[in-house]
């Protein structure tokens, strides 16, 4: 196709129908169309070159004619190789004007779409008429808030890209089913048709916990059942980030004594941003509340822990004073300098544990031991490529969790961007890291670990065995 027509072809029309090649320069467009052409209709490949030397630059643009066909060749080919000696291939969905950014294979936003539907319609009468395109994660219809009725609007999220693609391509035009807008982005209260129900829910997506979501929520409840006139077994616990029930309880359990933990919920099984943490002592309690309030996890997000209402009968003088007394020892034993790390005796006979020290490394993952760096100077054998959401972490912690796999011998940070690089020194450490840390979650910050191009001097040296 000609260069000056190729602006107007690559409007993305229809949405998420072009895909994003990372490739070795020696791919040809013959190459590309022999591999993808099964997937579906391709209406165009675009090798970018370089202006001067009409070299390939090594990405490339591939226009599908549905959407469906472009996510399907992204979740088969990602990784393959295309051609024997060259590097395995990245696939991406391109960037789009409103997207801002390449999307691959795990990017929710190509998996959950909007529809409207008939009010009468229940959860399952959507997974039934949707079931067709592929195995479905969830499907929710939004209710009003006081009656319970259906509004006639529903989420469906789908495993794959490729499922939800098919849904709206395939579905009734009667759902006028659409790909749903991202959590995090603003919607306006003014548009009935779809804005509504989002902001409504606007970052409860039950996608983000890892548990279920249709959980019967507490009868705990925000501001009527607080009071700052009483300490009781019962915190609740706020944050601004989406986090999940288990991540809270894992952090509150650090202090023992914890017999309840659960997040809460909205009728419809959104999460409310509060999880419920109950002791089954007073002491326990006014110790992670002094100790855990404003406590920062993940890093950057400060929690909030409150006391609420236990429902515990109070209006005895006695019981009044004994509280209290709990309340001051402990709090003495938490401000008042090394006597706040001591095991200390309260009224009910338990025994307070120290403060839970903020780990430098908080996450999941059971990584190896520390191993050392080695020299910066050493041959680099292979390097990785590491994409970070939402923002990258700091040089010094990522060579904490990338020495341990052994052989490391610099992490450097692209200037601005969200990506770095890890090189090692032996190839086996490195791909080790890739099996344990893809996908995985380090201090709130999710990371894809992917190889990276070889080094240019290794490059160039098997451009001259070939």
């Amino acid at each position: 196709m000609d260069e000056s027509n190729r602006a107007s072809s690559y409007l993305d029309e229809p949405p998420n129908s072009r895909l994003f090649l990372v490739t070795s320069k020696s791919i040809t467009e013959e190459n590309i169309r022999e591999h993808f052409a099964d997937f579906g209709d391709i209406q165009d490949i675009w090798v970018v070159k370089d202006k001067q030397t009409k070299e390939s630059k090594g990405v490339s643009f591939v226009k599908f004619a549905k959407s469906s066909q472009a996510c399907t060749a992204m979740e088969e080919m990602h990784g393959r190789c295309l051609a024997e000696g060259t590097k395995p291939i990245k696939v991406f969905i391109a960037q789009s004007r409103s997207s801002g950014s390449h999307r691959d294979v795990e990017d929710e936003e190509l998996t959950r779409i909007f529809v409207m539907i008939p009010k009468s319609f229940t959860e399952d009468d959507l997974k039934e008429t949707f079931k067709v395109y592929g195995d479905i994660e969830y499907a929710i219809i939004i209710r009003n808030k006081t009656t319970g009725e259906s509004k006639g609007l529903g989420y469906v999220r789908f495993h794959k890209p490729s499922q939800a693609a098919k849904a709206i391509e395939n579905c009734d035009k009667t759902f006028r089913a659409i790909l749903a807008e991202p959590r995090t982005k603003n919607a306006s209260a003014d548009n009935d048709y779809f804005t509504n129900p989002r902001s409504e829910h606007s970052g409860n997506d039950p996608g983000s916990n890892s548990y279920t979501f249709a959980h019967e929520s507490s009868s705990y409840t925000t501001g009527d059942s607080w009071s700052s006139d009483i300490i009781t077994r019962c915190l609740m616990v706020s944050s601004r980030v989406a986090i999940t029930q288990e991540q809270i309880c894992g952090l509150f359990d650090l202090i023992p004594g914890m017999d309840f933990c659960e997040m809460q919920r909205d009728q419809y099984g959104f999460s409310k941003g509060h999880v419920v943490v109950r002791y089954n002592n007073l002491g326990s309690a006014v110790y992670a509340k002094e100790k855990l309030n404003g406590f920062e996890y993940p890093p950057g997000n400060r929690l909030s822990v409150t006391y609420i209402d236990d429902g515990e009968d109070r209006t005895s003088p006695v019981g009044k004073m004994a509280m209290q007394l709990v309340a001051a020892q402990m709090m003495s034993m938490v401000w008042n300098g090394p006597s706040g790390a001591q095991l200390m005796k309260t009224s009910t006979g338990y025994t307070v544990p120290p403060a839970p020290q903020k780990a430098r490394l908080q996450t999941d993952v059971a990584l190896p031991s520390l191993k050392k760096l080695v020299a910066s100077d050493s041959v680099v054998k292979e390097r990785l490529f590491v994409i970070f959401n939402p923002s990258p972490l700091p040089v010094d912690v990522l060579e904490d969790v990338f020495c341990r796999f052994g052989s490391l011998m610099e992490v450097y940070l692209v200037p601005g961007r969200n990506v770095g690089y890890i090189k090692y020194a032996d190839r086996k450490p490195a791909h080790e890291a890739i099996a344990l840390l893809h996908g995985k979650v380090i201090n709130g910050v999710k990371m894809k670990v992917m190889l990276a191009d070889p080094p240019k001097e290794e490059s160039h040296k098997r451009q001259r065995t070939y």
